[in-house]
This record gives C-alpha cells, structure tokens and sequence, in this order.
C-alpha cells in the first residue's frame, strides 16, 4: 500500500516508554504508523504522491485525546455573549448592557461563562443584573452547565411562574412567596425556559459544531470522549463524517436519565457499537449528583447553606441496578459524580456489578468496544473524596476522569471562592486529588469538560502540573502537593485515554501499527515549565494519517 504519510527530522516522544524514541522519522500507510526509522530510510518509502514533513526537530507525540467533552452541547451553548473573563458584578452588567445594545428588538440574548463567585454573598439570582435587562429575554448560563439564570422576561415567555416537580433532582428556585428568582438548577428546569427561546436549524448546528471541532484540531487535539449523544448529535457527527469534514475522533456515551424503564435501557444497549469511520458510540453516561456551587452535589454532610445532601437519582438503588445490568450487557458506563457520597455510591455500584457478575454462571456479554478486554467503567468529576475512598479506584480498576482545570480556575488557594466555602476547609483539602488517585494505582485521564472549562489540551496538562488560576498564574497553586508531573500530565492524555477507551493496542503510543493520530508541538512538553505549557505552538495535528492543522511556519 502507499505511504501517506511521511515526517522527517522531528524528536519522537513516546509516553508509554517514557521519553524520547532513538527514531528520527515516521511513515504512515493506510492511517497506521507503519515504519519508524532514520530520516533518509524512512524518505526512501515516500513516492510523488506522498506528502513529506520536515519537522526541524519539533516534537511529535501520540495525539492528545480530551477525555471528557460535550462537543455539540459546547458548540450551543458557547454561542452568544462570554461572561467567563467577568470577575464581579459591575463588569457582568457592563457585558450584559453592551450586548443588549446590540439586540435586535424582542431578540433573546444568550450567554454563558458565569461564575457564581461574582455574587459574593448576596444569592444568585436574576435580581443582581435585572436592570440591565429589562424587558430582555435572556438566558445567561453559569460555567457549571448545570444552572442558568433567566431574565424575568424569558420566564414570563416561557410560562414558569412557580415551582415545578420533576422526576430528578431538578429545581425552580423560588423565594418565600414562591415566585421564580430566576435561577434554574439542573437540565429539567432548564429546559422549561430554553424551549420558548427560538432554534437554530440544523444547518447552523452542523456549522458551529464543525468549527469548533477545527479549532480543537488547531489546538492539538486529535480525540474526544463526548459525554452526551442528544438530540441530532450522532446525525451531525456522521453529517461531518461522511463529508470528511470530522477533525476529531470521537467516542460517544449517550445520557442515561433517572427513571429510565426496560425499553430505554435496551435502547441504549443497542445504540452501542453505531459508527463512523471517525467516531463510534462505546459507553453510557449517567449521573449521580449535580454540582457543588449550586448546591446540587451528594455530599456525605451537608454543604455550609445545608445543601447537597441528595442524589441525583431519586432513587440511588435504582441506579445500581442499571449499572448491573449495563454491566451485563458489556456496556462501560461513565458516571458524573462529584461529590463524596456520589462517588462512594458509584464505587459501590461498580463493585456489586462486577462480583454479581464474577459470582454468575451465565455466558459473559458480547464487548461492545472496539476489542475485546474487560469492561471498564468510569467515573467524571471526582471533586473531593476521602481518604478511604482513593484506593478503590484501582482495585475495582475504575478510570479516574478528572478536569484539573476546574480546581485551577474555579476555586482558589486561600478556600475563599464558592465551591470551597460551601465545603469547609476540610473537605476542600481534598480537591481534585489527582496525585493521590495516580499513586493509589489509578488510571487518571485528563479533560476539560468543555464548554465548562477551554478545551486547549496544552492548558489542560499544565493545569494538572502547576493547578493555579489560568487568569493569574502569579497566584498560590490550589493543594500543590495534588499536582502531577510532566510525564504523567502527558499519559493522561494520550496512553490513559486509549486504555479507557478499550483501544490500547490501537491507539495512545508512537508505535508501529498503532494510529497515525499524532501531535507536533514546537517545544519539548516535559521540559517546558507547567506555567509555559499552554503557550507552546502547535504546529501539526495529524488524525487517521492525514493534517487537520499545519501551521504556517511548516510550509
């Protein structure tokens, strides 16, 4: 078969063997590595057809692969007005009086971004940034995608002038005479207001969502783990994929919801396993709580307002229950747990599936993933956990998916913003504890969680390594002794990623055979300081053999 693919003159770093190959060069045939050598060897399987790379000593490393994401969630959702440079109050009002100058008359206004800590002490609600809004219909989301504010115009459209009951642990926050203050707390009230705003078509979906994949390309990213699959999400995806269009690859887990019968959870089995050349449905996301700052984490005890003391699930049983049987079935299942009662309980949960199935005589279920080890399940978040808790991961060999980001932006050193007021300094000791869970045996992957946190995955790495504020990196590191190194920031994202995803014979190595899914940076990653990290250039993202980014100083 022909060569592709050919890069001369570059510094291979390999991960997994823990340093820099003694190779010089990499041919790529059919979307796999498929010879490494000196440059003059590996120039000579290149024909006219073949396109050549001369690298110039940049670094090349197996694509960076984001192991958490909501690609066409974010690609919505960061539509609109970028509230996450505002720092207080005023400067909130002042964005949001400038875009609604830019309003059409009777047009909704859309933002995103908000950090809960510009309200101090006084409590979220519309009634802080009604003035700048009035008669506006707006939307302004917080950074946790798990609450919004709405202008009281959007909650007059919307018909919510009241409480509502929902199936999961969902709330219309009102006041003492049980009118809406505005705020929303989770998907199900949130979708009361989003409904009446009106509806991009599909054709503006499919576009924003292609530019951002092309600018997470353009930022050395080759791979997600997309944590959703709602709506159209899987048409669009296979839109871009059949044009050619698709820049990422793209492992998919649709949502599993509280209250979810017989019917949908043979459903969700039966979804696994639809693909792309690109992207493929392998997993199943569920949650187990919401968010600390909204008061909607499990916690063991209650937060400092007396919140965050329930289960997303109604009936946390029932969740079990659906972990076994997902289980059963050969389905990995990825579950959102923040808080310390969450993760215990998916721990748990994993636990009792995997001895019932140990202990059971039936055939064990046909994998659903690319090949054909264990089922490996995960859990996202892992915001504070006990001490007693850490090991477990490693001995019931769950994936540790972590966004060290989120403690380096949303939360400080000195315990004085929201998330860590809310838990109390002994709690908030134990933050995003990513050091210990790798020490414990661990398999730690590192995301973003876009559109939560900036997906650039350079600045994901260096936030694990130095876990200060990106804004101010002058500022104290939150539980620096919590930080990993170079070497593992850099496994967390290439190996760690390809093992949770079932595909470590295929992917997360420079290695002959493996993917020619690759990332060439212009500075060594482990050399770099952590604080430099994020600004190194990318100067080629490579997917499946073929640029998807090539910056201009390559030719």
């Amino acid at each position: 078969m022909r060569t592709s693919l050919v890069l001369l003159s570059a510094r291979l770093l390999d991960p997994a063997s823990g340093g820099f190959l003694p190779q010089t060069a990499l041919a790529v045939v059919d979307g796999r590595i498929a010879a490494l050598g000196d440059d003059r060897t590996i120039r000579e399987l290149a024909d006219a057809a073949t396109t050549v790379i001369d690298l110039k000593g940049a670094v090349v490393t197996p694509g960076l692969v984001d192991g958490h994401l909501h690609p066409v969630t974010g690609a919505e959702l960061t539509h609109g007005l970028d509230l996450s440079g505002c720092t207080d109050l005023p400067s909130v009002r002042a964005a949001l009086a400038a875009e609604v100058e830019r309003l059409a008359p009777g047009a909704w206004l859309h933002a995103w971004g908000l950090d809960p800590n510009v309200f101090g002490d006084r409590p979220v609600e519309s009634a802080a940034v009604a003035p700048v809004l009035d008669g506006v219909p707006a939307l302004l989301q917080l950074f946790d995608a798990h609450s919004m504010l709405a202008s009281p115009r959007a909650l007059e459209l919307a018909g919510v002038d009241g409480p509502r009951t929902f199936a999961q642990a969902a709330e219309v926050v009102c006041d003492a005479a049980g009118h809406p203050t505005g705020l929303l707390l989770e998907d199900a009230a949130c979708e009361l207001v989003e409904r009446a705003a009106p509806q991009p078509t599909h054709a503006e979906r499919r576009e924003r969502l292609a530019a951002a994949l092309r600018a997470m390309a353009a930022n050395g990213l080759t791979g997600g783990h997309a944590m959703d699959a709602g709506g159209d999400s899987l048409a669009l995806y296979a839109e871009l994929d059949e044009a050619g269009d698709l820049p990422l690859r793209l492992r998919v887990a649709p949502w599993c919801q509280p209250g979810v019968d017989q019917d949908g959870l043979d459903a969700l089995v039966e979804l696994q396993g639809r693909s792309g050349e690109l992207w493929r449905v392998d997993g199943v996301k569920l949650f187990m709580d919401g968010t600390i700052d909204n008061g909607t984490a499990w916690l063991e005890r209650p937060d400092c307002h007396g919140e965050s003391t329930h289960a997303f699930w109604p009936d946390p049983a029932h969740y079990t229950q659906v972990i076994g049987q997902l289980h059963r079935a050969g389905v990995p299942t990825a579950t959102h747990a923040i808080g310390d009662a969450a993760v215990r309980h998916a721990l748990d949960s994993v636990e009792q599936a995997t001895s019932t199935a140990t202990a059971t005589t039936a055939p064990p279920a046909t994998p659903t993933g690319p090949t054909t080890g264990p089922v490996r399940h995960r859990i996202e978040h892992i915001e504070t956990v006990p001490d007693e808790v850490v090991h477990r991961f490693a001995e019931l060999g769950v994936i540790a998916s972590m966004q060290p980001t989120h403690c380096c932006d949303f939360t400080r050193a000195d315990h004085t913003d929201n998330w860590s007021r809310r838990l109390g300094e002994e709690r908030a000791d134990r933050a995003w504890r990513c050091r210990d869970l790798w020490d414990a045996g661990a398999t730690v992957v590192l995301g973003s969680d876009w559109p939560i946190a900036p997906y650039p995955p350079l600045g994901v790495m260096a936030g694990a390594r130095h876990r200060r504020p990106t804004r101010d990196l002058g500022q104290p590191p939150h539980n620096p002794g919590q930080a990993l190194t170079a070497l593992e920031a850099l496994r967390a994202m290439t190996v760690n990623p390809a093992f949770a995803a079932g595909e470590e014979q295929l992917a997360g190595r420079i290695a002959v055979g493996h993917r020619a899914d690759l990332t060439v940076l212009a500075a060594d990653p482990l050399a770099t300081t952590a604080t430099e990290l994020a600004e190194v250039p990318v100067l080629l993202t490579v997917l499946d053999g073929r640029p998807t980014h090539r910056a201009d100083r390559l030719g």
